[in-house]
């Protein structure tokens, strides 16, 4: 499925210059983390192995509502590290703390699951210069792992994978009537970068999602859809890449699958409520998801569909 791809990539290589890194803006790397400091480790070593090697940017760490102090110890002990503390429980709390304290005038944020290609950051690079305009960036998102049976369910329904081909999202998408209100094809919330000033002039991410019970998503699908209808495109470039670490237990692989539809159709209100020339096409948007969903509960019945 990818020969094609690979030849094309391979002869683009040879045609085009390297990206010019110059006049790329001051750049802050993000992540946000609760009670997790061995993924986060791993993490933080990736993003050291390229700022030691390649191009200096800021590193933050956002500890969200930690029950102990193992973060903040992995952070002292780290050199190139910076460490703020957000003491409201909650993703979104601490992706606004991140716009507050960063310094870059680019703010990229990362999952503490996720472990950087070596070639993430000239990736961004890449799609920046690209597209000067461009106020949001998504990358492509692989699986760090594939052990369990868990994990592999999770690729065979597609996993994070938004193909291998640069995409510009800007007010229009041709042959797509429900655009812009699927703002799940955009990318994944574990790997997403931002123009800081239109972070700060959107007022950040909304609070009210990413909470957890009853609304724990969200909030990266409501960023994505507010910076496109902004007026700004949003970028989309596969050589911007992290590999994330599944969820290996089934258990929490179908947890994972609830708290999307939620976090989905919290979106999807919000966005109706404060949207209304949008209301349209999200009511169309809500038809095609509970089709969607009745066709694969049928192939699951009919033991035609990956999951069960």
């Amino acid at each position: 499925e990818t020969g094609t791809k690979l030849i094309q990539e391979s002869i683009r290589d040879e045609l085009i210059p390297p990206v010019n890194r110059e006049g790329f803006p001051s750049l802050t790397v993000a992540i946000c983390t609760k009670d997790r400091p061995n993924n986060l480790a791993r993490c933080l070593h990736s993003l050291l192995k390229i700022q030691r090697c390649q191009s200096p940017f800021e590193i933050l760490v956002v500890d969200n509502a930690p029950s102990d102090s193992r973060t903040k110890e992995l952070v002292a002990s780290l050199t190139g590290v910076c460490y703020t503390l957000e003491p409201k429980p909650g993703l979104d709390f601490a992706r606004n703390r991140a716009i507050q304290d960063a310094t870059g005038e680019i703010l990229a944020f990362l999952d503490d699951d996720v472990v950087v290609d070596r070639k993430w950051l000239e990736g961004l690079i890449e799609a920046w210069a690209e597209n000067p305009d461009a106020g949001a960036f998504t990358g492509l998102v692989l699986a760090y792992e594939l052990e369990t049976k868990a994990q592999i369910l999770f690729e065979e329904r597609g996993g994070f994978r938004r193909g291998f081909d640069k995409i510009r999202y800007a007010k229009i998408l041709a042959d797509n009537p429900l655009y812009p209100c699927g703002a799940g094809i955009f990318g994944a919330g574990c790997n997403m970068a931002f123009r800081r000033e239109i972070l700060l002039e959107l007022g950040g991410f909304d609070e009210a999602l990413d909470t957890g019970a009853p609304l724990p998503g969200g909030g990266d699908l409501d960023i994505f859809y507010r910076v496109v209808r902004a007026g700004y495109p949003l970028v989309y470039e596969p050589q911007y890449l992290v590999f994330h670490q599944h969820r290996r237990e089934y258990e929490k692989l179908r947890r994972q699958y609830w708290t999307w539809g939620l976090g989905f159709m919290a979106f999807v209100v919000k966005s109706y409520q404060n949207d209304p020339e949008r209301r349209s096409q999200l009511r169309s948007l809500v038809v095609w998801w509970i089709k969607d969903q009745l066709e694969q509960l049928k192939d699951s019945l009919l033991g035609r569909h990956a999951l069960p």
